[in-house]
């Protein structure tokens, strides 16, 4: 039994996301039942984790959507080789975070406490549910909501004993030319805890993104160049196909690396898209590069070309980095979000591809696009605005100065307890 079991209180102690973006691990203690939001890993040149639970006290684990930030240390709890505890997500989730977290294995695999046998187990031990599906772990009820983020993206309302929390997880509530908004009726509640990334910025609007991408995308094609565009495989690569489709894009698009694979998955859940329809035809209709001998071509033609990494951190996105960086006549559309000291930051600052220790210059032209899946300040407010009851409120998943200034944003504006918990916290309604 945890230390801050209390009986007829519902507390969480923060795991993870605690003034940062990444490693997010949210433990609910209700009563007698513990249930686990989420438990990712913040991905440096060694990865770190949440804090630690033991397996034994967790009843349930919730893997809000597939982003390693949120999944990719739920396979932890299965080292045992048992699967006593019930992983609750959509099916998309599941897939994907496989996809995912196998990947992370092959690159980091010396640095993680876990093997691919253990996600296995995490897998046998999914329960796959649909938004607004109630699920039952001892007295607490679980339901998901769509979040807009990801495909088969959820937040989370934990309910027991006349008291609900609920969680953001990364959440977006305008949706996209993929995805259907977030799922805002989530009815009174006594905790919220919702993500910071952007509470201090407002992003250029998403159809003012879509028309400057597809006039740049025309540019360059048009006179002869290629166009690369490094994207998260995971979301951001279909997104991408899908605007080019939406907006008649006329010429060549060409698709690489480890979004192929992601493409495969979403096509069989096109229930959680918005336009299944536009989906199949712009991952359809695109060219799909299955070897090397046509990605040394491709590079050459004019065309669109959509491959992983969105942050130039490795896959086929240095080769095409590297060919299409010695052209004027090319450029780069930097589509994702470009973490500090990765190649992709190096290349939107100061122009020079950085891999492996070689620096090379840039010729091609490099431009950045806001394409960010996670909601603006003004959309966070308006998430707020809708909330019923007098909640406490947690900020976190954003850098210390955003969690702190929204928590204080709050407070002001709504009078709501509100505050940036530190890692370790317990807070109890």
């Amino acid at each position: 039994m945890p230390k801050f079991y209390c009986k007829n209180k519902l507390k969480v102690k923060v795991l993870g996301a605690a003034k940062e973006v990444g490693r997010s691990g949210f433990l609910v203690n209700c009563d007698h039942t513990n249930i686990l939001m989420d438990y990712g890993v913040l991905l440096k040149r060694e990865p770190i984790f949440p804090m630690h639970v033991k397996p034994k006290e967790v009843d349930a684990v919730v893997i809000t959507h597939a982003h390693l930030d949120h999944s990719g240390f739920v396979p932890s709890l299965y080292l045992s080789g048992t699967s006593d505890i019930p992983a609750l997500g959509t099916l998309p989730t599941f897939e994907l975070s496989e996809l995912l977290i196998e990947d992370m294995i092959k690159l980091s695999g010396f640095y993680l406490p876990f093997e691919y046998i253990d996600v296995m187990t995490m897998l046998k031990s999914s329960e796959n549910l649909q938004y607004r599906e109630p699920y039952m772990v001892n007295d607490a009820k679980v339901t998901l909501h769509e979040s807009g983020h990801v495909v088969g993206g959820a937040t989370v309302v934990v309910e027991h004993d006349g008291k609900k929390v609920f969680y953001t997880g990364d959440i977006n509530t305008r949706g996209s030319k993929l995805l259907r908004p977030a799922d805002l009726d989530f009815g009174e509640i006594d905790m919220m805890i919702i993500e910071s990334t952007y509470s201090q910025t407002e992003q250029q609007p998403r159809e003012e993104a879509e028309k400057d991408l597809i006039e740049y995308a025309n540019d360059i094609v048009e006179r002869g160049g290629t166009l690369f565009i490094p994207s998260f495989s995971v979301e951001r690569a279909q997104e991408i196909a899908c605007v080019l489709k939406a907006y008649n894009f006329k010429h060549k698009v060409v698709m690489d690396g480890m979004a192929l694979k992601a493409n495969q998955i979403m096509s069989r859940h096109q229930a959680f898209l918005r336009d299944p329809d536009m989906f199949k035809r712009a991952i359809g209709e695109a060219e799909w590069v299955q070897g090397w001998s046509r990605r040394k071509k491709v590079v050459n033609e004019p065309c669109a070309i959509i491959s992983p990494a969105g942050m130039l951190v490795g896959g086929s996105a240095i080769f095409y980095t590297q060919q299409i960086a010695q052209s004027e006549k090319n450029g780069i559309a930097l589509v994702s979000y470009q973490g500090e000291g990765t190649p992709g930051r190096m290349l939107l600052d100061k122009r020079v591809a950085n891999f492996d220790g070689k620096i090379t210059k840039c010729y091609a032209d490099v431009r950045r696009f806001e394409f960010s899946g996670h909601n603006s300040r003004s959309e966070l407010f308006e998430i707020l605005d809708r909330v019923k009851g007098n909640p406490k409120v947690l900020t976190v998943h954003g850098d210390g100065p955003s969690c702190i200034k929204f928590a204080e944003e709050i407070r002001e504006k709504y009078g709501y307890d509100a505050h940036a918990p530190d890692q370790g916290e317990v807070v109890e309604v």
